[in-house]
């Protein structure tokens, strides 16, 4: 261990310990000038390493997940896991933890790691006459909560949480979506103005962050009542920024957490970067609380997500304040843009790499529609080799590959097979279950056949081991709107242009990076018009 490793000793006993002087004369001595710090030191030494290996020998072999296998070390610490975690690998190493050692891991002293089909229906999915598995505290402490608020993605209690997913869910059911759709075209037509510009001249441009701007738009259009014009300019929004590299902390949160006495000390030394990011969150959220009173203010009809809360709240008097709709919109954001953006490029990135999987769809997009007009999000839901490239990108590349951590439920429950009791962190990591040989054949390898039921082969291919938008009633509300995007834009783009990678040496899944959401590298691509 490096001598610069930080002491877990909690930091504000060391002052007191420094500062500490006995009445020797009480215990026999003639002076009180001194004191016996070699000897308090012993006893100080003996304590920690006492209780350090009487902690490792219970972690080891006591506690009830010392049957379940796994890395020895995670076993006994957590610094294991917030390494992984902060390397920006963790899918990964998860992914060869869960080759090495089958399909439940243990990869911390209290939380299990699965990767099956049953696992994910088990731990998310409602499941008669049993309890539910509640988010775990890796979720405190998100945006708003400085100001006493919970959103959709914080809140934890399920039955807070089902009456903030009912008062959303009118604003993403399929009648909204329809109404919505003319909103989502108009940004998607924006971006494809956008690559139809850079056609001149050749002009290699990076177009996962052309997702990343339109799908930004397009939830700020239906989010707040406007676009944030990211489409507009070559420079990030700042809400985009910062947002990302929030992100990017979670990592750092989750560590935190785990290692309270570093956190304490860490607070010290980086108060200032911590000072920033609290500032840059502030920031967010004040934009958020002001783009949602200008919208309420407005008293419009319009169709997006704002009428149809404001309706629910009004007809159904639902109790929420203008400031939690604020929280609920700012995850929108997040939740409605990176997700969609990083599934596009990712669907981009092995179109340009397979020259066979290509060819299929542009046969397909380009044989159905005679006009660019003519593609919708009803049109293109009639292309099944579209929809299954949709698919086998979010495979490939789960848009969300963080395990979202649950704990089991009071009185224990099973998941995959194995009763836990109450307390245990348990999660299914997306990576590690649509990557693994035993879910998916030749797992690595981009087959959008897979997905078609002429192309299927029983016991092969576990197609439900591939969950990009959640199971039970924590699932994704925006699961409508994400394949309205996917399927316009892909089809649009595909209809137009012939696409070519500018950087052939790339490796998009080696170079991605993960803190909670796939930090990705740019997707640089020539553009030109199709022929017809």
């Amino acid at each position: 261990m490096p001598s610069s490793f930080p002491s877990f000793l909690p930091q504000p006993l060391l002052p007191s310990l420094l500062q500490l002087r006995l009445p020797l004369t009480m215990l026999g001595y003639d002076s009180e000038e001194s004191f016996l710090w070699p000897a308090l030191a012993t006893l100080l030494v003996t304590i920690v390493v006492g209780t350090g290996i009487q902690k490792l020998v219970y972690n080891l072999y006591f506690h009830p997940l010392s049957k379940y296998p796994g890395p020895k070390l995670a076993a006994c610490s957590n610094v294991p896991f917030s390494f992984w975690f902060l390397g920006g690998r963790q899918p990964y190493k998860l992914l060869e933890l869960h080759g090495k050692y089958g399909h439940v891991v243990r990869v911390a002293p209290n939380e299990l790691s699965f990767n099956s089909a049953q696992s994910f229906r088990d731990i998310y999915g409602f499941r008669p006459g049993h309890k539910t598995f509640i988010k775990s505290e890796f979720y405190d402490g998100g945006s708003f909560a400085s100001r006493g608020v919970h959103s959709i993605v914080s809140e934890r209690d399920p039955v807070a949480h089902g009456q903030m997913r009912r008062l959303l869910a009118h604003a993403f059911s399929n009648s909204s979506l329809k109404e919505q759709e003319e909103l989502v075209a108009k940004s998607v037509d924006r971006f494809i103005k956008l690559v139809k510009a850079k056609t001149d001249g050749g002009q290699i441009f990076d177009i996962a962050k052309g997702f990343e701007r339109m799908a930004f738009d397009i939830i700020g259009d239906l989010g707040f009542g406007q676009t944030f014009d990211a489409l507009d300019t070559d420079e990030d929004h700042p809400w985009i920024g910062t947002m990302l590299g929030a992100l990017t902390k979670g990592a750092l949160a989750d560590s935190f957490k785990r290692f309270p006495a570093v956190a304490r000390l860490l607070g010290v030394v980086l108060r200032r970067q911590i000072a920033l990011l609290v500032e840059d969150t502030r920031r967010n959220e004040d934009m958020a609380i002001e783009l949602v009173s200008k919208r309420i203010a407005q008293s419009s009809n319009r169709k997006d997500f704002m009428t149809r809360i404001l309706e629910h709240r009004k007809q159904d008097r639902v109790q929420v304040s203008d400031l939690q709709i604020a929280a609920h919109a700012s995850d929108m954001v997040l939740a409605g843009s990176e997700t969609t953006s990083t599934a596009l490029s990712c669907a981009t990135y092995h179109l340009l790499t397979s020259r066979s999987v290509m060819a299929k769809l542009q046969s397909e997009v380009r044989g159905a529609f005679s006009s660019y007009e003519a593609i919708s999000d009803a049109s293109t839901s009639e292309l099944p080799y579209l929809q299954a490239v949709c698919q086998e990108a979010m495979r490939v590349y789960a848009p969300l590959p963080l395990g979202l951590p649950r704990v089991v439920p009071e009185g224990g429950d099973v998941v995959d097979g194995c009763f836990l009791p109450q307390g245990i962190i348990v999660s299914t990591n997306p990576v590690a279950a649509s990557l693994d040989p035993a879910n998916f054949g030749d797992p690595f390898a981009f087959k959008p056949e897979r997905w078609l039921d002429t192309a299927l082969v029983p016991g092969v291919d576990q197609l439900d081991a591939s969950q990009p938008f959640i199971l039970g009633a924590r699932g994704c509300l925006g699961k409508s709107l994400a394949w309205t995007e996917m399927r316009t834009t892909l089809a649009k783009l595909v209809w137009a242009f012939d696409l070519e990678l500018a950087d052939v040496e790339l490796d998009w899944h080696g170079q991605s990076r993960m803190y909670t959401l796939w930090s990705k590298p740019p997707l640089k691509v020539r553009a030109k018009l199709a022929q017809p």
